[in-house]
């Protein structure tokens, strides 16, 4: 595993003395998109107002860039743009107006006011009132604005929320980009699966303030196996002769099931069958899907 640009160790906070964020290890990859996921109410939000300094930890610690938060506190977040609920703006003012504004304040460039609407896709509405955008154009701006002070991490709390599905598909393509075209880390967290399955390199999903599984997004696909169904005349007698066989199939209302089984596995147990004088009925495959797990796993909170 490369360099980390964020690493949190057993970060906790209480409210009341009950723990909304509770011990979490997060280890972010430089380069990556890290999707924090998890249902509503699980403590994402909690979190990345913990990682961008807007709320106290009650105990553990955050390294950001290799250096502690408390310590280094403003030159870190110098180095992060943020979105976080929903964009802040000005909306009697254009979109270059609300860049200008931020430009000022971080000292960078100005020409940086148009290399963001440009990554952001806004150039042409630039000398319009940001009260006159839809809510897409709106999260784009808010996105422009995170970058505008040239950040290394950029942290976005639901930046698809609420859009159309061609503003979700313009957001997503947007956040693909960046780490490849401007070496930006990006964290983004999400309550929809589907939307971090399709944009995250890195996955940790977060369930009542707990982390239960951290890893790449491939190692969560790998647990949607699939798995062959067979049905038979007598399922029961089935079973019995397959694990003579050294076949373990499980019985799953009238089908057997096998988990993981190659092409050349199946036509040996259908030949077994069949040599024993057990007739089947059907044959097919069914797949786990990453939804089915996700759920599971926040519904149990059991670890991966």
């Amino acid at each position: 595993m490369g360099e980390f640009v964020v690493e949190t160790t057993n970060l906790t906070k209480k409210f009341k003395g009950t723990p909304v964020v509770n011990q979490i290890n997060l280890q972010i990859p430089k380069g990556s998109i890290y999707g924090f996921l998890g249902p509503n109410g699980a403590g994402k939000t909690t979190a990345i107002k913990l990682l961008l300094g807007l709320m106290k930890e009650t105990s553990g610690s955050i390294r950001i860039f290799g250096k502690d938060i408390k310590r280094e506190k403003i030159a870190i977040l110098r180095k992060i743009g943020s979105l976080v609920e929903s964009p802040s703006y000005y909306g009697n003012l254009t979109a270059k107006e609300n860049l200008q504004l931020l430009q000022r304040i971080l000292d960078v460039p100005k020409e940086r006011i148009n290399e963001v609407l440009s990554i952001v896709r806004l150039e042409k509405d630039a000398n319009r009132p940001v009260k006159s955008f839809s809510l897409g154009m709106k999260q784009r701006l808010g996105i422009a604005a995170a970058l505008i002070g040239n950040p290394d991490l950029l942290i976005l709390d639901e930046p698809t929320n609420g859009l159309d599905p061609s503003g979700i598909i313009e957001m997503r393509e947007l956040i693909k980009s960046l780490p490849e075209r401007y070496g930006v880390t990006v964290v983004i967290s999400s309550h929809l699966l589907s939307e971090i399955d399709q944009m995250a390199t890195e996955v940790g999903i977060i369930s009542k303030g707990s982390l239960i599984f951290q890893d790449s997004i491939e190692m969560l696909r790998k647990k949607s196996v699939n798995r062959i169904l067979i049905q038979t005349s007598n399922n029961v007698s089935a079973c019995n002769t397959l694990l003579k066989e050294g076949w373990k199939g499980e019985r799953e209302a009238e089908f057997i099931t096998f988990p993981e089984t190659t092409n050349k596995e199946v036509a040996a147990i259908i030949r077994t069958l069949i040599e024993n004088n057990i007739d089947v009925y059907r044959v097919g495959e069914t797949k786990r899907s990453l939804e089915s797990i996700f759920l599971e796993l926040t519904k149990e909170e059991q670890s991966l």
